[in-house]
């Protein structure tokens, strides 16, 4: 009898490496988290929690079978140093599109952004960045630090610089974050607005899809380190990403701050591999 190897990736993503388009890997690491932490655990429960899924979707009408996408796991990430673990999102990035690949990573505080980033613009120095969020992550620091989840978008900027960044389902923030956001960065409150008119500006351009699950309201997703009332439902978020991914030219993205130990009930999880099963769809477009 010959027995196969353990190895647990996320549902329908085991093509080999060699056929694949789109890389999965996860980046488990909470350490900037400002409230409730947990996020680190969000990549390996989407794995696990995604075989209560189909991997067919009756919304887009395909099938995860049908498409070639590699799971390369999670890095293993030092959680006493920031930059070190940055760096090592940096590399896995850069490694993927090396070898001509997209980028999918699992988060993990949204701080995990930054890394990936630093490495597509790298590739594609006019990279544009489509963020969805409660929050616009646009402080310059939070409690005296610089690279923290609540200073990832800004950080972001460091890289590109004005007109480049644009968010959306933002709800959430200092004064002095909107204030400074007013003329450097595109934000939409509360909703979706305008995503297509900002869409049909980058056309071709490359853009890195950032989406941070606490967009989505709290009664729907409450296993998130920062949970914000009156967020979008699923349904908006889905034709939000479907509009995306139809329509621009995303060399990379992630999926962030799901932290499955906060919702007892798993729904939260369920939901987030749900975000991924449509987006790993979409994206094949």
């Amino acid at each position: 009898m010959k027995l196969n190897k353990n190895i647990e990736t996320f549902l329908g993503c085991d093509a080999e490496y060699e056929d694949a388009a789109t890389v999965l890997f996860g980046a488990p690491f909470d350490s900037t988290t400002s409230f409730r932490p947990g996020a680190r655990f969000g990549s390996r429960a989407m794995r696990q929690e995604s075989y209560g899924l189909e991997t067919y979707s009756p919304y887009q009408e395909k099938d995860l079978t049908d498409y070639a996408v590699f799971d390369s796991g999670d890095l293993e990430l030092p959680f006493g140093s920031t930059e070190r673990t940055l760096e090592l999102i940096r590399e896995r990035t850069a490694a993927i599109l090396a070898d001509g690949k997209r980028p999918f990573m699992l988060g993990g505080e949204h701080l995990v952004t930054l890394g990936a980033v630093q490495a597509v613009a790298e590739k594609h120095p006019d990279l544009h960045i489509i963020h969805f969020d409660a929050h616009a992550d646009l402080r310059d620091e939070y409690l005296g630090v610089t690279l923290s989840h609540a200073s990832v978008i800004r950080r972001c900027w460091d890289i590109l610089g004005s007109n480049r960044i644009a968010q959306f389902g933002i709800r959430s923030g200092d004064r002095a974050e909107f204030r400074w956001g007013e003329g450097h960065v595109h934000t939409q409150l509360f909703n979706f607005t305008g995503l297509g008119h900002v869409l049909d500006t980058l056309r071709e351009k490359p853009v890195y899809f950032t989406i941070d699950l606490d967009v989505l309201d709290p009664s729907c997703f409450p296993g998130t380190g920062t949970p914000e009332a009156g967020g979008v439902t699923f349904l908006e978020l889905l034709d939000a990403i479907f509009l995306v991914l139809g329509q621009a030219n995303v060399v990379a993205c992630d999926v962030v701050e799901l932290a499955p130990t906060l919702d007892a009930s798993g729904v939260s999880t369920a939901t987030a591999c749900k975000v991924v099963r449509e987006m790993l769809l979409a994206i094949n477009n």
